[in-house]
């Protein structure tokens, strides 16, 4: 049934549901390719595991139908994390079970003790990270002489991870006849060079699911304001509700606060990074295949290797650094013919970057808001409607206790029962604040601009420059004294004796009535109103601080100047200058250049003994 397939192997396709091998297993296994060396160009997702474990197995049998007794392993399989190297090995445990295949790990995280002695017992197949392999060589529990193949599985991650000097001792290790495969998903002139060197006239194999990247993925970027990203996450979660979800952080600490932030919603979540010991992250994985949790919250540890059957939603909490980051997280999805969706959470400052993350990968994404209240309560309403639950017969079992219930409630109150009993375990949706920023054609942020009063009111406060009066000050004493809110002031413009202020006139009589008789705002600073709108005076309300306009002398601070008191008001206690910017020092300095500084005086009664001599009798 699959031409060019080991019998035993394809027994095994055929228990599996196999129907049709993908197009990178196909290739290895052409007659042209034969028992060559090969680089194979193939994305996550396409099946390459079971590719080399078809591609190895006539070398590997030679032609018998089971293994004999194992001894030093006959083919080796280094792959960059212990994630994917433990996927590989029930990849080929199931590929190779009628074989009578042993299989071993060695893996970085697990007792060496235990991988020791499996590895004494004898093995057919090594699989394992480059740091370990490399210590069980160097420590001779590992015999590489009898190695037959080895295959380098993301090769191009090992090398971005700085496995390089690793891999070149394992590869040196083994014998030189040995068959190499190296799989990647991309060729950088770093894998070619590695190949050049350590493979013999390899065969370059592209298949075309290369060309279309994940065309069973369907990519949404999101925008939304960066105060708001998790309230997305939340949505996007309930929107789709798939079976599993994995969700991508940058960081351990923004994995750990989200895991605990999505517990508290209900979400039944694991957390994923490289913190967690190996036991703790193979029962997190666990727990996603076997259903007891429905979100993984992950480090880019997870992006490789990590094969959750149902994985129908990558969200990408943090966006990644490079297109190889993106996707290789988006292609924990859409794997084996399902459908999946990869969603990039972007913040409104990050859009620019995005788009060119996007066109690097050759990706065309819907961009759009992440979805409300009412998107989400209108998906949940269409999965209630459709549940088989509504349309599967009932069984003898059931039919009494339905007699029962018919003959005691009403269809409404069935149906809302149903309704209610179907909604209790939901995690509420979030509302989310559309805070999109306008799109302006000028570079510079344009300055906010306060409404217009229609009828208002002028009134005069009896500070000014001379007394140091700012707006940032003025603004809450007239709010808090007069018992206003920022909109009813209006423009404020400040003299060099008294401050003018725009009131609403709707507030006005308001206003005085809060001063009292004596229009006091604060201590002797007072109010009066002003029968008309002052003219040819600048607002000084919102100008910054280096284009106001001063007049008259600089003030002085210090004994006999006057100081402002708390937050710049004036009437405060004059505050001592100290250290070099004192009064006296300020006049000493010249233009540009800094004070001068004055000899320190030694204190009285202060030795130094690093020069006296001691006094005392011998």
């Amino acid at each position: 049934m699959f031409e060019g397939v080991v019998p035993a192997l394809g027994e095994a396709l055929t228990k599996r549901g196999y129907t049709e091998l993908t197009p990178v297993q196909k290739a290895v296994l052409t007659a042209e390719l034969g028992t060559a060396d090969a680089l194979v160009s193939a994305q996550t997702g396409s099946g390459k595991t079971v590719a080399f474990g078809l591609a190895l197995a006539p070398a590997l049998l030679e032609g018998a139908e089971r293994f004999s007794r194992a001894g030093a392993p006959l083919a080796l399989v280094v792959t960059p994390t212990r994630e994917l190297a433990l996927q590989v090995m029930r990849e080929l445990e199931w590929l190779y079970a009628s074989t009578g295949a042993r299989l071993a790990s060695c893996v970085g995280g697990m007792d060496m003790r235990g991988e020791r002695r499996a590895l004494k017992s004898g093995a057919h197949i090594v699989a394992g990270t480059p740091g370990r392999l490399r210590d069980h060589i160097q420590r001779g529990s590992l015999d590489t002489s009898q190695l037959r193949a080895v295959v380098l599985d993301e090769a191009d991650e090992m090398l971005d991870m700085g496995f390089r000097e690793d891999l070149e001792f394992i590869l040196e290790s083994t014998p030189s006849e040995r068959r190499t495969m190296m799989f990647s998903a991309t060729v950088p002139r770093t894998i070619a060079n590695l190949a050049k060197k350590y493979q013999r006239d390899a065969v370059r194999i592209s298949t075309s699911e290369e060309q279309k990247q994940h065309l069973d993925i369907e990519y949404r970027a999101i925008t939304v304001a960066a105060n708001e990203r998790e309230n997305a996450i939340i949505n996007v979660l309930r929107y789709y509700e798939a079976k599993n979800a994995l969700v991508f952080c940058a960081t351990r600490a923004t994995v750990s606060h989200m895991t605990a932030r999505f517990n508290n919603r209900g979400f039944s979540v694991v957390a994923l990074s490289g913190e967690l010991s190996q036991s703790e992250r193979i029962n997190a994985l666990q727990a996603m295949r076997d259903g007891r949790a429905r979100v993984c919250i992950a480090t880019d540890v997870a992006a490789r290797g990590i094969d959750l059957p149902n994985l129908d939603l990558v969200i990408h909490a943090d966006m990644p650094t490079n297109r190889e980051g993106l996707l290789h997280r988006s292609g924990r999805t859409g794997r084996a013919g399902r459908k999946g969706v990869s969603a990039l959470i972007v913040p409104h400052n990050a859009r620019k970057r995005a788009e060119r993350l996007l066109n690097s990968a050759g990706i065309k994404a819907d961009w759009g808001k992440p979805p409300s209240v009412e998107d989400v309560s209108r998906r949940d309403d269409e999965r209630l409607l459709a549940d088989p639950v509504l349309t599967t017969p009932a069984n003898e079992d059931e039919r009494v206790l339905i007699d029962q219930i018919t003959a005691r409630h009403s269809p409404d109150q069935l149906a809302a029962a149903f309704v209610r009993l179907y909604r209790a375990g939901q995690s509420a949706p979030e509302e989310i604040m559309d805070k999109t920023p306008p799109q302006s054609s000028s570079p510079e942020r344009k300055r906010k601009q306060r409404d217009e009063f229609g009828d208002s009111v002028w009134i005069s406060i009896s500070v000014g420059r001379q007394q140091n009066a700012e707006p940032r000050w003025l603004l809450p004493m007239v709010c808090t004294a007069g018992q206003l809110g920022k909109r009813d002031v209006g423009a404020i413009k400040i003299q060099d004796t008294e401050t003018f202020v725009q009131l609403d006139a709707k507030c006005a009589d308001a206003f005085f009535d809060a001063l009292g008789p004596n229009k006091v705002l604060e201590k002797n600073i007072t109010a009066k109103r002003l029968d008309a709108a002052p003219s040819s005076v600048k607002d000084d309300r919102g100008t910054p601080y280096a284009e106001k306009k001063r007049s008259g002398p600089p003030k002085k601070f210090g004994p006999g100047g006057k100081t402002p008191g708390a937050f710049g008001k004036p009437g405060g206690k004059p505050t001592p200058n100290r250290g070099r910017f004192a009064e006296s020092n300020v006049a000493a300095a010249g233009d540009g250049e800094r004070p001068a500084s004055k000899p320190k005086k030694k204190k009285p009664g202060k030795r130094d003994f690093g020069k006296a001599k001691s006094n005392r009798k011998s």
